[in-house]
Order: C-alpha cells, then structure tokens, then sequence
C-alpha cells in the first residue's frame, strides 16, 4: 500500500508541493517550501542504538542533541544509521527521509522520536520521496503511526 491509499483510508487531509529534489534541509529552505505550504519544516534523521532503531523529527534548523536523546528514550549511545539499513528498513534513500517511510518497516523495528514543539502543529515531510512535501496535521501522522502499529515517542 502507498502513503497516498493511507491517507484517503484514515480520511487524512493534505497538502502537497511537487518540487526539484532536495537532499538537505538547506536545499528545502532555498526552494521555499515553506512559502509555499503552510507547516512546520522538519528534519527526520534515522539513528541507532545497538539494538533499536530511531526517527527523530524536528524543527528544520533545530540542533538535534542525540546524547539528551538517546537518555530520553533512555537507550544507549545514539549514532547514524547507514545508507543500507535505511534501505532495508525503511525503503528509502539520503533525502528522503520521512515518518511516513515505517509503511514499508514491516518489521516494526524503528520507533519515531517526534519533538514535542511539532504536536499541536501541521508539519512539512516527504511523502516518502524528496522531490515532493506534504503538510499533514501531526496528530494525524500520529494516527497514521497507531494505524500501521509504530511506536512513537514524544520529547
């Protein structure tokens, strides 16, 4: 199943901008996306412990601590994933990076880690390709998560 079948199946609303790829959030800045859709801009990163893996979602241009992280999912050291495990996980390449890629971590082996700044808002992420933004309530990513049996953790 895609994002967009989900989206029409849990009735979630948004917007979407086709766009050149970006690969950074320095790219997405200089395309003004954020001009264009009404939202928060996000980073997603894709970290690991030595025995889990995390999707931490933030503010575009906001620092992300991984130690103050990794004590508040209070796992150990947090690190980059690779290229090949954000393949194999998540199906998904450098850039486009996004929540919405746990649709294809049949597994259930990655937990989203969303900041606590972004709940009550709309936020810009990848509709699992960087060549495209969606705007999406978070509460409803939050219901696309329970949906597809993700854990998510908000801090």
């Amino acid at each position: 199943m895609n994002i967009y079948d989900i989206f029409q199946k849990l009735n979630i609303e948004y917007a979407e901008l086709e766009h050149k790829a970006v690969y950074t959030v320095e790219e997405a800045k200089n395309e003004a996306i954020s001009k264009k859709l009404n939202g928060i801009e996000c980073k997603n990163l894709f970290v690991k412990s030595k025995s889990k893996y995390y999707l931490i979602v933030i503010k575009a241009f906001q620092k992300a601590n991984l130690k103050e992280i990794s004590m508040t999912v209070k796992d150990s050291k947090l690190t980059f994933a690779t290229e090949q495990e954000l393949k194999e996980i998540l199906n998904l390449t450098p850039g486009s990076v996004t929540p919405l890629g746990i649709i294809n971590d049949s597994k259930n082996l990655v937990t989203i880690c969303l900041d606590h700044q972004l709940i009550k808002g709309t936020i810009l992420i990848h509709p699992n390709i960087n060549t495209k933004t969606v705007a999406v309530k978070t509460e409803d990513l939050i219901r696309l998560l329970e949906y597809e049996n993700h854990s998510y953790i908000v801090f």
